[in-house]
């Protein structure tokens, strides 16, 4: 009778440590749900603070014209030393550290998406907004996001593994845009080099609680407004292969820039590189130029791609503009994305894509734009279709879409062999 007592306590106990709640299991799936939420959370404070930066600039220049002159070139090489001296890593989208870190996670933790770095990269990527950068905050989002899934599956005492970051950047995906499907897509084209069965759940579950907080919080709203022109086959036909063809090579330039500026051997590009201080203050000096001549290239490039969307007219130039703008600004190094003003360079493409299809559904012709030259320069067909289509909600559109994003992505692979995202990420090297 001792003896069964023993073997059953034996067994209880046993079925504790494999089942019960300090179980592997549970403490990833605590891990999981934990690290969603506060994705979410993250996420709606990021897009809160920076819409309230990018107020109070456009407040500054309505005040006086000509500040930004001064204030944003100083402000861009200021940035620009305090990442260097600060967290290095936290420099550009984050979306290339991710990548990085997911190669060697647990090295990735102590650097690419540390602590030190995640806070740096909040509170610089609000900051670049302050003084009319051209940068968005759905990047770093995603590299807050990864490091905020990683620090949370430590705290739970789980090893790390790559697939935590890729949920962590997808949840991140997902709350930034308010689109679950672009974050499950978005893990498997772009973050993941060979997305793995065994991280299927771990990532659907965390976009699907991260989108659910965003929705729960911020309501159900369409990031650029609901869209519902569709186009005929016919036209479509014709437009999605014009729109895509161009708006890849736009795009795939965009790319081939933005990686030969860390690889050129042409001099002056050289010794800019090794002085990153000068290069962020020539670069926001371009960037104030174009801004205060144009008015319309500075920030996210939100509202302006929500206008044209909607059939407002914006000058023939815009899109040219706003692509040297988010260039220069991307060349200088400092924390900050570029989804966002590539969706705003599309809709400029778009927009002149209108004249060439006058008798065209107008705003129709503009997301084929968007799709085509974010295609271009992330080279992610799916995510970018996905993305326009769940920020719009034209749905109606997705073949049209996915005709154009698939044109852009031959095409763009004509200026530029390497994938922006991947070629950015050799720059992170990690130990081991």
């Amino acid at each position: 009778m001792i003896g069964q007592l023993r073997l059953f306590r034996r067994r209880v106990r046993v079925m504790m440590r494999r089942h019960g709640p300090e179980a592997l299991i549970w403490r990833r799936r605590i891990a999981i749900l934990a690290g969603a939420v506060l994705v979410g959370l993250t996420a709606l404070l990021f897009a809160e603070l920076a819409d309230h930066a990018g107020a109070l600039f456009r407040r500054m220049i309505a005040w006086c014209w000509w500040l930004p002159l001064v204030v944003t070139p100083l402000g861009f090489a200021a940035f620009a030393w305090i990442t260097m001296t600060i967290a290095p890593a936290a420099k550009g989208s984050g979306i290339p550290q991710v990548i990085a870190a997911a190669r060697n996670p647990d090295a990735g933790m102590q650097q690419l998406v540390s602590a030190r770095t995640a806070f740096v990269k909040f509170w610089l990527t609000i900051g670049t907004l302050l003084f009319g950068a051209s940068v968005g905050r759905e990047g770093p989002t995603v590299q807050i996001a990864a490091s905020i899934m990683g620090y949370m599956h430590r705290f739970m005492r789980i090893p790390l593994r790559a697939s935590v970051f890729i949920a962590g950047g997808a949840a991140g995906v997902a709350a930034a845009f308010n689109t679950p499907l672009a974050g499950v897509a978005f893990a498997i084209e772009e973050l993941a080099a060979a997305y793995e069965q065994r991280m299927t759940l771990l990532v659907m579950a965390a976009v699907l609680i991260a989108g659910m907080v965003s929705l729960g919080l911020a309501g159900d709203y369409v990031y650029f407004g609901e869209m519902r022109q569709t186009l005929s086959v016919h036209d479509a036909l014709i437009a999605a292969p014009v729109a895509g063809f161009l708006g890849g090579i736009a795009g795939g330039l965009f790319s081939r820039l933005m990686l030969a500026t860390g690889s050129t051997a042409w001099k002056p590009m050289r010794w800019l590189r090794d002085r990153p201080v000068r290069l962020a203050l020539l670069c926001g000096g371009a960037v104030a130029v174009m801004g205060v001549i144009t008015g319309l290239t500075w920030g996210t490039g939100y509202e302006t791609a929500q206008s044209v969307i909607t059939g407002q007219d914006v000058p023939i130039w815009f899109g040219a503009a706003k692509f040297v703008s988010t260039l220069a600004t991307a060349m200088s190094g400092l924390p900050g994305g570029i989804f966002a003003p590539s969706l705003s360079v599309g809709a400029g493409i778009g927009d002149m894509l209108r004249s060439l299809f006058p008798s065209y559904p107008q705003g129709a012709v503009v997301l084929l734009g968007m799709v085509a030259y974010f295609t271009g320069v992330v080279r992610a067909p799916l995510t970018a279709v996905i993305i326009i289509s769940e920020t719009t909600a034209s749905r109606g559109l997705m073949m049209p879409l996915l005709a154009a994003a698939l044109v852009a992505d031959f095409s763009a692979q004509l200026v530029s062999k390497e994938r922006l995202y991947h070629g950015l990420a050799k720059r992170f090297t990690l130990p081991g």
